[in-house]
């Protein structure tokens, strides 16, 4: 992670455009602006703090609506003039209740916000949850669900009926999330793996 002091503040005014990121999904959620100081703070208390143009102060994002951008990582770009922040958001990022600013989430980064909502529910160990009720079982029958998924998924994949295929590769990716988890894994981690083999 960087300070401030590496940051190019002059070239542009003493503000620099800060572009916030979902940690998990690597949907881009918003702009915003920081000085020094506004970075001082984010880089203190590991929540986005802005510099607000409109209300020329300081502005932690979510004093009012509780929706807190808390920080991951930040990184500068190549010119040292703009910041690009990793964040795990507390709530909708945009005014409007979206969850980005920039339109509706993807399909991707549905899939990393599922992969949230599994490990809270896993960790809440709620009797009237199917995920809480699945991990409770343990890991061999989480794997052997997993490969129950897998052999629907290769019977549909011999039929015609393409609504009943994508169901079961629904069901199949699911509970292959919920096994990555049992194992202490995310999604991105297998993402390196195949990403180290793209040579």
């Amino acid at each position: 992670m960087i300070n401030s002091k590496e940051v190019n503040f002059e070239k542009s005014g003493g503000l620099v455009p800060a572009v916030i990121q979902d940690a998990a999904s690597r949907k881009v959620l918003m702009l915003g602006y920081m000085n020094e100081a506004a970075l001082e703070k984010t880089l203190t208390e590991k929540r986005v703090c802005f510099y607000s143009r409109s209300k020329q102060r300081l502005w932690t994002k979510g004093e009012e609506s509780g929706n807190f951008l808390e920080l991951v990582d930040l990184e500068l770009d190549c010119d040292q003039d703009t910041l690009l922040l990793q964040v795990n958001p507390a709530g909708p990022c945009c005014h409007t209740g979206q969850t980005t600013c920039f339109g509706d989430e993807s399909a991707k980064g549905f899939v990393y916000r599922l992969e949230n909502i599994i490990q809270e529910r896993r960790q809440t160990k709620a009797e009237d949850s199917y995920v809480s009720r699945m991990y409770q079982k343990g890991t061999a029958k989480l794997a052997q669900k997993v490969g129950e998924e897998a052999v629907e998924l290769v019977i549909e994949a011999m039929d015609d009926q393409l609504e009943n295929f994508k169901a079961e590769a629904a069901d199949l990716l699911f509970h292959y999330l919920m096994l990555l988890q049992d194992k202490e894994l995310k999604l991105s981690d297998i993402e390196r793996v195949l990403a180290g083999r793209n040579k």
